[in-house]
């Protein structure tokens, strides 16, 4: 019985090991914020698959192969985000796994104690000689009562043991989930890499395509830069590219000569082209980066500064991607903010995003929105991203499709 004993609390002995494999928590995380990280990591993936599918499809559909590159490459970048989203819902769902290990290994840990005390009882119990219960005086009685109390205890013991037992099955379930879950984010990992290095040519062989369309743009950037160059801050610089723009809309907007009407009175009147700029519609929006908004719009930062947009902690080396369709303005280093990215979309909207570590867009792209703009830097990259309407900051959030 003592034998069978041991062998029911050997199995709750590597509880230690456990608590100490279970690794240690994330501060400032909890297993209800990890799971909301989860379900947003997989919301972020879905739409980015969506995205994706849908350009396929357009790219299949394009008329001439220009069309055809630039839809596979807006794409790709989309099944990147969705990659990169994919990694972000593994990395929660083995935060979530290691939080339920720690939970259960401190609940297993609790009743460690008076089992192993128990335990080294019930050996000291076994290892006894039956020659010396034989000589010992009392000994046959008390080896009587010890049978007694044993057999009375027994039931309680598998009781408990039988609970410890289930516990660390779970324990087993959930080392082999995380184990399957680290796969799995080494195989996105894997495909990540690949689908990189496969937009990088896509992207080369497009600007190897278009390099005589970038000779004769080779003065507006010029232009740019000087503007960069001139501004004192980066609120300067949007001020100056916005009133640009406005210039630029007036300049296409302006009617070209009418004929003359027959008579004086028939003649019409002046349209204020100004009012029809102002009333233009916002453009459909959505997020550049797959990430976490780690700051809103309009709150006030530790140095005192309110935000004027979104920052967002994007994962190393993210696929940055223009929000909305315009006309890149100004792309390339900024003091202070790394390289930037400014786009008109027209009607006195404008789109500022910073931080960027590189860039694949130039001064004077047409994009679409989804087409691919640079990528986040390497470690713990934090993405601004700011939306204007005639210099004045306007709430991302309300644009978002």
């Amino acid at each position: 019985m003592i034998s069978r004993l041991l062998a029911l609390f050997a199995c709750a002995l590597p509880v230690a090991l456990l608590a100490q494999s279970a690794g240690s928590p994330v501060p400032g995380t909890s297993l209800a914020e990890q799971r909301t990280a989860l379900v947003r990591a997989k919301a972020q993936a879905e739409e980015a698959r969506k995205r994706s599918e849908a350009l396929e499809a357009r790219s299949r559909d394009a008329a001439n192969a220009a069309d055809q590159t630039r839809d596979r490459i807006a794409a790709l970048a989309a099944r990147i985000q969705q990659s990169e989203a994919d990694l972000r819902a593994g990395e929660a769902r083995i935060a979530i796994i290691a939080g339920l290990q720690r939970e259960q290994a401190r609940r297993l840990a609790l009743r460690q104690k008076p089992m192993v005390r128990l335990t080294a009882a019930l050996q000291q119990i076994a290892r006894r000689s039956p020659v010396l219960t034989l000589v010992a005086p009392g000994s046959v009685s008390d080896a009587v009562h010890r049978r007694i109390v044993l057999a009375r205890i027994m039931p309680v013991v598998m009781e408990r043991t039988r609970g410890l037992r289930a516990e660390i099955a779970r324990s087993r379930e959930l080392r082999q989930s995380a184990d399957e879950a680290l796969a799995a984010m080494a195989r996105t990992r894997d495909g990540l890499t690949l689908q990189r290095q496969t937009l990088a040519n896509l992207e080369q062989r497009q600007r190897v395509a278009s390099r005589e369309y970038r000779a004769s743009a080779s003065l507006e950037t010029e232009r740019a830069l000087a503007m960069g160059e001139e501004a004192r801050d980066i609120g300067d610089l949007m001020e100056k590219i916005e009133d640009a723009s406005v210039i630029r809309d007036a300049l296409m907007q302006l009617p070209g000569p009418d004929p003359r009407p027959a008579q004086p009175g028939d003649a019409p009147l002046p349209t204020d082209r100004a009012t029809m700029a102002a009333t233009a519609q916002a453009p459909a929006y959505r997020l550049p980066v797959v990430g976490e908004v780690v700051t809103g719009f309009g709150e006030v930062s530790e140095s005192g500064v309110r935000a004027r947009g979104l920052t967002i902690a994007a994962a190393p080396s993210a696929t940055v991607v223009a929000p909305a369709n315009g006309r890149v303005a100004f792309a390339g280093p900024f003091r202070g903010y790394g390289r930037i990215v400014i786009i008109e979309h027209g009607g006195g909207w404008t789109t500022l995003i910073a931080n960027l570590d590189r860039l694949t867009a130039q001064i004077g792209d047409q994009v679409r929105q989804g087409d691919p703009l640079g990528g986040a830097g390497p470690n713990k990259p934090r993405i601004v991203v700011e939306l204007r309407r005639q210099e004045r900051p306007i709430d991302i959030a309300s644009l978002l499709r």
